[in-house]
């Protein structure tokens, strides 16, 4: 909406231009989404349902009558903020519909008690498929690959399969990751504002990304202000999600935040920042999902000593704290992202 009040009016008052800058776009979208969610939070979150407790979760019992589905508020606020920052014409604001349709399978799983890992696969599967479609279309798509020098051409037969299933696998991660104070929107928070930032800065810069050999990706800098808004909402939230919390997620809101994360990885044209970025999220909570499905399909019993989501093995087994899991995870995040990301970057 700003980007259309330039066009119409921005010979008119020459301030008016800032409209047009997408640095201004991302950094008064960020502070103005935080501040909301950290205002509006704490008036609505008495409207929402409560934790129930999970079975076999560690320390359950301490989110028990906390308001849960958070990301009702949040996730909703992300979505106006994008249509106010968000230069209209975009390809990335038709995913907005399919945000919200995360936010409300969470929000109806969240509110049931948990509908069956069935039911929510399929969801999931129909929420990728559409994200897949809207990103990649029905033309061929280039991707690049660390130490391969040349782009490689997919097309749609292929690469709507590849980003379904990267998409499947990133709201799954990242639903499983959530369960200690803080972490999941932690972690999602930096896998989100590290592809914001290579968006911004990388792939949608056609000047860098000719030097690196990188395809250019010339909706990447609102693929960027998307990622901005969504950090600036998990701000917001975070400060009342700290340890000990006043107010959860839920499915609501963790859902959402693995689509963004795998549409945004779908968007960078390398499908290995799905590991890059979000490594921990996914040696979480994807780990369990793996040992789970060879168990359940397979008879394969892998890893059998340990508990997952892995934060819960190491809090019930390694005696962390919350906040000890919280730093640790977040550090080893930050410094595998910042290693990886380099080297892909330079290694063509």
């Amino acid at each position: 909406m700003l980007s259309w009040i330039y066009l119409n009016f921005g010979q008119v008052w020459g301030p008016l231009r800032l409209f047009n800058s997408f640095f201004f776009l991302s950094a008064t979208g960020f502070a103005l989404s935080t501040l909301a969610t950290w205002v509006l939070l704490p008036k609505l979150w008495g409207r929402l349902p409560t934790d129930k407790g999970r079975a076999f979760a560690v320390n359950a019992e301490l989110s028990v009558g906390k308001p849960v589905s958070a990301g009702l508020i949040f996730v909703t606020l992300f979505c106006v903020a994008s249509v106010l920052f968000v230069p209209f014409g975009a390809r990335c604001l038709y995913t907005i519909p399919i945000i919200l349709a995360a936010m409300v399978v969470g929000y109806f799983d969240d509110r049931r008690g948990g509908f069956n890992e069935y039911q929510l696969a399929g969801f999931d599967l129909l929420i990728a498929v559409a994200a897949a479609l809207v990103i990649c279309g029905l033309h061929d798509t280039l991707i690049w690959l660390p130490g391969w020098k040349a782009s490689l051409s997919l097309s749609p037969w292929l690469s709507i399969p590849l980003a379904t299933g990267i998409i499947w696998v990133s709201i799954n991660a990242t639903n499983c990751s959530d369960g200690v104070d803080g972490v999941s929107g932690s972690l999602a928070g930096t896998a989100i504002m590290i592809l914001g930032g290579l968006l911004y800065t990388v792939i949608g810069n056609a000047v860098v990304a000719g030097h690196l050999s990188i395809p250019v990706n010339r909706e990447g800098a609102n693929w960027a202000i998307m990622a901005f808004l969504m950090v600036g909402c998990l701000a917001g939230y975070l400060w009342y999600n700290a340890a000990p919390s006043l107010v959860l997620m839920g499915d609501s809101g963790s859902r959402p935040l693995g689509l963004l994360i795998g549409m945004l990885v779908v968007a960078t044209n390398n499908p290995t920042f799905i590991v890059l970025t979000a490594s921990v999220i996914l040696l979480n909570g994807a780990t369990g999902l793996v040992k789970v499905a060879l168990l359940r399909f397979f008879g394969l019993k892998i890893l059998g000593g340990i508990r997952f989501p892995l934060h819960d093995h190491c809090r019930k087994e390694l005696g962390w704290s919350n906040t000890q899991v919280l730093v640790r995870f977040l550090m080893v995040q930050l410094g595998l992202s910042a290693l990886l990301v380099i080297l892909v970057l330079k290694i063509r």
